[in-house]
């Protein structure tokens, strides 16, 4: 959850609209990776444990942190692989519905293309928590956390001197959850949104792309899957196209919601939506990735701006983003009160952020003929929403997915946004948690009682 500062005071819309916040046309950047095969995104994977329990999740979130013995060295010799710590702690998933287990681990070692990352932030999404409560089926063990800033340590050997010169010893970095190969056909151009390694290795496998996790344990060597980098961890190892560089005006806690809930909208907005100057929004759940889209659509020049929740926190704060009305869907008809606003003909543009079939439904209502209702909220594995097809296709609706930005593009622009002050990242997390009490954090979530984004402190 992100402010958006009065432009005006600095930049015009319409130049923040055909520079910093533009669709990309740009061509791939340079990059490194294996054979890409495409791979169902939720494929059943033998040899992998994929829990999918639908109970409700709610599991006494106690520490369930192991001791532990950690041998760290002077941080002077680190990079070159000697002067790295002999262990790490990282958030372990074991099973739907349980505590996070801290465990340790061997430091994960970087291959060719890849960067080691001492971390420093992670957010906490409702993606990893989807994963933790079985509704989205994920290789276990594994170690969630895809939202992260943090220091480079070390380059994977044979890495391209590119690379190195981009991304030094030393760096201070933000990573971005879809972590593009680079190599694929999607990627070369410029799709890193739909990355083929991506889904075929990480989201399918756990694993990065050459189809081995970086992760094992330090007691038994036992290999732990990756949720994107497994951030949730004193160290990780990141695909170099999935990181830019944080400089340093930018503070590592706040700037870790670049890499995810930023990210996020700045890919339903800017890509999928493609927002103009005049266009009537309205988004369906306030959380960090539905904030944050109310502030990019303000920074686009959108007219009228609609946030609709059912927590009266939300609905009340969705004005200091961006939003114009605000409408409490418990209280009244959602869709009925945007019909109301925009005279009765609906939104240029729908967001739906929360994966739910009522959502997606309201989603679809809501917008004017030729309209579009944009998808970004996971649901469930299996969870299906319903359409009218003939006003579908008589009325040109269009319904789009989005998943996320393209990182190569997209995440250094939103590092400007950010550095510019166009984005306030003092006011862009809610809470803050230790690194111990991540499983406190994901329970408040859980619960619904974070607004906007809630940020682990790894440092």
């Amino acid at each position: 959850m992100v402010m958006i500062r009065n432009l005006s005071r600095s930049l015009g819309r319409s130049a923040i609209a055909k520079t910093l916040l533009s669709p990309s046309n740009s061509g791939p950047s340079s990059s490194s990776s294996s054979a890409h095969s495409a791979i169902p995104l939720l494929a059943p994977l033998a040899g992998q444990r994929l829990r999918n329990n639908s109970a409700a999740f709610e599991p006494e979130f106690r520490d369930a942190t192991t001791s532990t013995t950690r041998c760290l060295h002077s941080n002077a010799s680190l990079g070159g692989g000697g002067g790295l710590p002999s262990s790490m702690r990282a958030a372990v998933f074991r099973e739907p519905n349980k505590p996070l287990t801290f465990e340790e681990f061997h430091i994960p070692r970087p291959k060719s293309g890849e960067l080691l990352i001492k971390t420093k932030a992670c957010g906490v999404c409702h993606s990893d928590l989807h994963v933790m409560k079985g509704e989205l089926p994920f290789a276990s063990p594994c170690v969630v956390g895809h939202e992260i800033t943090g220091e480079v340590v070390e380059h994977g050997p044979a890495t391209d001197t590119k690379t190195i010169a981009r991304l030094p010893i030393g760096s201070r970095v933000v990573g971005a959850f879809i972590m593009p190969c680079g190599n694929c056909s999607y990627c070369s151009k410029g799709h890193d949104d739909l990355c083929e390694d991506f889904f075929a290795y990480n989201r399918a496998k756990g694993t990065l792309y050459d189809g081995e996790t970086r992760l094992f344990l330090r007691s038994s060597g036992e290999p732990v899957y990756m949720y994107s980098m497994g951030g949730l961890a004193e160290y990780c190892v990141v695909p170099a196209n999935g990181l830019t560089i944080l400089p340093e005006s930018l503070p590592y806690i706040e700037s870790a919601v670049l890499g995810c809930a930023v990210f996020t909208a700045y890919g339903t907005m800017a890509n999928a939506a493609q927002v103009k100057p005049g266009d009537s929004v309205a988004v369906i759940g306030i959380g960090g990735v539905g904030s944050s889209c109310l502030q990019i659509a303000r920074a686009f020049g959108a007219s009228d701006i609609i946030a609709v929740d059912v927590q009266d926190e939300k609905v009340q704060k969705a004005k200091i983003f961006g939003a114009t009305h605000a409408v409490n869907a418990a209280k009244e008809d959602a869709v009925g009160k945007i019909m109301e606003i925009t005279g009765g003909k609906g939104v240029d543009i729908a967001v739906e952020a929360l994966g739910r079939p009522q959502t997606f439904l309201q989603c679809v209502q809501s917008v004017k003929d030729g309209g579009k209702a944009v998808m970004v909220g996971l649901s469930q594995a299996g969870a299906v929403g319903e359409v009218d097809i003939n006003r579908l296709v008589r009325r040109k609706i269009q319904i789009i997915g989005s998943y996320g930005g393209r990182a190569r593009q997209d995440l250094p622009k939103l590092v400007r946004l950010a550095e510019s002050g166009v984005f306030d990242l003092a006011n862009a997390v809610s809470r803050r948690y230790k690194f111990e009490e991540s499983n406190e954090a994901f329970q408040e979530l859980n619960k619904g009682s974070i607004v906007g984004r809630a940020v682990v402190e790894i440092m």
